[in-house]
This record gives C-alpha cells, sequence and structure tokens, in this order.
C-alpha cells in the first residue's frame, strides 16, 4: 500500500480530501497529517510517506521551508504541492526542491484523482525497477561462481572472445595469472571394458569423484590451480606455478601425473591418461597449453613416465608434419555446448568441419573410423545428461554400438552423426522424453495447487530429486517457457479470475495468489493482461 501524508493549515482541507481520496482504488493508505511544516516534519520523519500532499503558506513553517529540510534529509518521496497561491514564483521556487505536481486550491475529485494515480503510477514503475536491479544484483551474486567457472573453461579451451581476452581485464579472482606463468594437465578416463558397463548417470558420480582426487592431489605439489571439466571423459588442470628451473618444474609436473594416475586407480579402479601441455608466459596462451596436452596424449612417444599413461608435451616434437589430434579441445568444448542449447546446425557445422580436416590424413582405418564414432557419441551423450536429457529414452546402447559397428569410412560417420543429432534436436525441440513428461506434468500440476505458497524451483528439484539447472532446461525444453513465467502466469490468470467475482479488493486478491508487492503485482498483471487490475474490477 502507498502511504499518502497531508499537511495544510486548514482543517477543513485536510478532513475533505481524507475523505474523498479512493483509498482502496489507488491501493493507498493514510499516513498521517499536520496543520504547520514543523509537525508536517516530524509526521513525515515518523511515517515516511511515498506522497506528500502539502500547502506552501502555513504558520510556524511554510511549505516551501518544510519540503527543503526534507530534502536535506534524503527525503525521496514524491510531493504534491496543494496551494491557494499559484503565481509564477512559488512555482518557480518549489521545483528547486523536486515537486512532482502543482495544483491550486479548489481542486475537484477528479483532478485529485487523476494527480494521484499518474503519481502512483510513478511510484510503481521506479519500485519495479528497484526490484528488476535488486533481482539482477542477486543473481549476479548468485551466479558469479557458475561465471567465474564458465570463464576459467573459454580461457582455457580458446573460445574465449579475442576481443575480451586482448583488451578487457581478468576477474578479480584471477588477477594473480598476470605475475604467474601457465600449464595445463589434460585427463582423460580410459573406457576400458570395465568403465564401458558404466551408465552415463555412474559417470557422472565418477566425474565428481575424480575431481575431488585431483585437486586434493595436486594442492600438494602446486597450491594455485583450477580444475575444469570438459566433456564425457575428458577434464582439465590448469596450473599457475611459481618461479623455478624448467628442468624442476618438468620434473615436479610428470611427478603430479603418476601421483594422480596412482591415485585414480587406486580409489577408483579407473585407469586414466595424462597429458600435460608446454608452459605458457602468459595466460592468453592456456588454450595451446591445452591442446598440447591433449594432443601429447595421442602420441606414445611422449610418454614421460615408466609404466604409468603420463606424456609430456616437447616442443621439438612438433617438427615435421602435425598429425591432427584426436578429439582438438575446442571443437569437443563446442559440439557439446551445441547439443546442450539444441543448435542443430551449429551441430552439423562443426561434425563435417572436423571430418573434413580427418580426412586429410592418411592411413585413417575402419577401426579408427568406428573408434571416433564411439567417442564422440560418447560426448552427445555426457553432453546431453549434463542438460538433463538421457539418450536412452531414443536410443538403445546395443543399436549405437551395432550401427558404430558398421561405419567403414569418415564419410560414413559424418552421415551417422548428422542424422542422429537431427533425432535428438527433433525430439528435444518438440516432443521431450517421457520420463521428463512426466516430471513436467508433475511441477505444473505442483503450480496449479499450491501457486500462493512461496514456490521456487530448488523447492521442487528437491521433489524430484533433478538438480535445480538441469530441471530448468527440462521444463523450457518442453513447455516452452521458464519456470518463473509460468509461476507468474498461472497466478495472474487466477487474480483475473478472483476480481471478475467482485468480492475481494486487489490487495485481498495480491495476497491470495501469493504477492506481497501490491505494486508489483498491479505492474505484472497490466503487463500480462493489458490491464490494471482496478479496471478489470470496474469492468
Amino acid at each position: 500500500m502507498w502511504k499518502i501524508a497531508i499537511i495544510d493549515d486548514e482543517r477543513q482541507v485536510l478532513k475533505g480530501m481524507k475523505s474523498a481520496i479512493p483509498w482502496d482504488e489507488l491501493g493507498a493508505e493514510w499516513a498521517g497529517e499536520a496543520m504547520n511544516g514543523e509537525d508536517g516534519l516530524e509526521v513525515i520523519r515518523r511515517t515516511l510517506p511515498d506522497i506528500v500532499i502539502t500547502d506552501l503558506y502555513m504558520p510556524v513553517m511554510s511549505g516551501l521551508d518544510m519540503m527543503e529540510q526534507l530534502r536535506k534529509e534524503g527525503f525521496q518521496g514524491k510531493i504534491i504541492i496543494l496551494s491557494g497561491y499559484s503565481d509564477f514564483e512559488h512555482a518557480r521556487q518549489a521545483l528547486r526542491f523536486q515537486v512532482t505536481d502543482y495544483v491550486s486550491k479548489p481542486i475537484s475529485l477528479p483532478t485529485l484523482k487523476s494527480i494521484l494515480g499518474k503519481v502512483i503510477q510513478e511510484l510503481e514503475a521506479e519500485e519495479e525497477k528497484r526490484i528488476r536491479q535488486w533481482e539482477l544484483e542477486s543473481k549476479m551474486t548468485l551466479y558469479e561462481p557458475f561465471v567465474e567457472k564458465e570463464w576459467v573453461r573459454s580461457a582455457a579451451v580458446g573460445t574465449l572472445d579475442s576481443a575480451y581476452r586482448d583488451s578487457m581485464p581478468l576477474p578479480p579472482t584471477y588477477q594473480y595469472w598476470r605475475e604467474r606463468r601457465h600449464v595445463t594437465i589434460g585427463i582423460d578416463l580410459i573406457r576400458d571394458e570395465r568403465a564401458k558397463c558404466l551408465s552415463v548417470s555412474d559417470w557422472n558420480l565418477f566425474r565428481f569423484a575424480v575431481s575431488n582426487i585431483v585437486c586434493e592431489v595436486a594442492r600438494r605439489l602446486f597450491p594455485d590451480l583450477e580444475y575444469t571439466e570438459l566433456h564425457s571423459t575428458r577434464a582439465l588442470l590448469i596450473i599457475h606455478p611459481e618461479a623455478e628451473l624448467q628442468e624442476k618444474l618438468e620434473y615436479r609436473l610428470d611427478e603430479l601425473g603418476i601421483r594422480l594416475t596412482d591415485s585414480i586407480g587406486s580409489y577408483l579402479k579407473l585407469v586414466t591418461r595424462i597429458g600435460i601441455g608446454g608452459v605458457k608466459d602468459c595466460w592468453t596462451r592456456l588454450s595451446d597449453s591445452t591442446e598440447e596436452a591433449f594432443r601429447a596424449m595421442d602420441q606414445t612417444a611422449l610418454r614421460s613416465a615408466s609404466g604409468h599413461e603420463v606424456y609430456r608435451y616437447r616442443e621439438s616434437s612438433s617438427s615435421g608434419p602435425v598429425k591432427v589430434a584426436l578429439f582438438p579441445v575446442k571443437f569437443s568444448y563446442k559440439l557439446a555446448a551445441a547439443m546442450k542449447a539444441s543448435q542443430e546446425t551449429e551441430a552439423h557445422d562443426l561434425v563435417l568441419d572436423y571430418i573434413t580436416e580427418m580426412k586429410k590424413q592418411e592411413g585413417i582405418s575402419q577401426g579408427y573410423v568406428q573408434m571416433l564414432g564411439s567417442e564422440l557419441w560418447g560426448i552427445i551423450a555426457y553432453s546431453l545428461y549434463e542438460s538433463g536429457f538421457v539418450l536412452d529414452d531414443l536410443f538403445t546402447n546395443d543399436q549405437i554400438a551395432n550401427e558404430i559397428s558398421g561405419l567403414i569410412v569418415p564419410d560414413q560417420l559424418a552421415s551417422w552423426l548428422m542424422d542422429k543429432i537431427s533425432k535428438i534436436c527433433s525430439s528435444r525441440q518438440w516432443k521431450g522424453s517421457s520420463k521428463h513428461r512426466q516430471v513436467v506434468d508433475f511441477m505444473t500440476s505442483y503450480i496449479h495447487e499450491h501457486y500462493a505458497d512461496e514456490l521456487t524451483l530448488a523447492e521442487l528439484s528437491d521433489k524430484v530429486f533433478i538438480s535445480r539447472n538441469h530441471l530448468s532446461i527440462i521444463f523450457k525444453n518442453i513447455t516452452g517457457e521458464t519456470f518463473n513465467n509460468y509461476l507468474t502466469r498461472v497466478r495472474i490468470e487466477k487474480a483475473r479470475e478472483l476480481l471478475m467475482e467482485r468480492n475481494m479488493l486487489v490487495y485481498e486478491v495480491a495476497e491470495r495468489v501469493g504477492y506481497r508487492n501490491i505494486p508489483y503485482f498491479s505492474t505484472l498483471f497490466k503487463k500480462i493482461t493489458g490491464m490494471n487490475p482496478t479496471e478489470l474490477i470496474k469492468n
């Protein structure tokens, strides 16, 4: 409710305005009154009204002096001057104090109602702006860790916008990068016979465990580091070593690689391949180190630890023709991102470009094509799982295995992948999985039953045992709108029904459908229905 205070030295004016203002219709309430500026100051300080209606000429302290003092004290409310003097000089002086309106006595009821309605609309607009700003700041605070994590991954794989990378400052958390050297360590979980039997959800649990093990082991040797997952079986460790001799640093990096393979093998019974990229003096070359790390894995001649799957990139190894890495990191990352966003054309283009580049190499065997198909399918399957979409609803494991075994040449692989991408994107866009449809049906039913409560996506995610981020994507894919938009639409539709019954006031309806902030409710109602709640009552 908007609070209105009235300051006037005529008792009849105070009494008349108090009874004439359509309080309920305006969504307003009387805050207090006074008959001079001095008492008016006390009333306003005590009640903090949103609107002050004041005369200019009053005993003890004039309206102008009162306004001047209020503004000095930081009062931000709206001020409407209602005076028997309409000369320009008084109006000009009043403008210094950011007066909203200036009208002369006597004032008609329609004029008063119109002026107050206009002022309240301004207040509602300002309130909505403040709410949006608060929500934005809250979201930025909430999402800041996720934004920083994504920034690190983009910097490491080379998808960070070049204009940003070259001209914008580092995020505050990573300012120390400027003073350090940098090296990336690629981590690849090998799909051996045991690992091939694991479901995508099992892989998700193992990846979480791997991240904990890697960070704990690595910090014993290098305290400053970041860990980021790439896709399916691959992850990346970014290390920022202090200044030391290159030979000593290489020894410590090899030692870290050995410890990582031993620890992951001991605790999780998973075979791990480790690739160590080149050391870079500038953080903008992180992506070069990343590519080097995974390229080293594909060339067994670069093994740096006997008896362990640890490979270190060496500059000397780059002489002669360079073989294209099995899975360029940037390509894998972009493919996973395109599938998560259901960007069919983007995913097709990525596959075609990659296969075209791969065909330039000699000696591509049938086994290599099939292995490549299996690994690329793993990237797609895991990226979709992260978005809450399980491919078991579309393709069985036996079906995929049989189809991959029939692939002989790269062009067949490209056609097969693009066909699967099209079917996946079409299914996600228009149908959704049966399991997810059941989840969303439950959510929409729950919203219709509990719309008046303080509903949050986090609360529902606990009920359906799906993470909030994944649930948000599932809901949007199937309904075509966000959870918050859907909830708002349900609430406003119910409010419209209640208002048409004409048994309740606007603020009662707002509270009944879950809104405690009446101006915000009015703003949302008009945005969705095209009319104010009060207009619906009249009609």
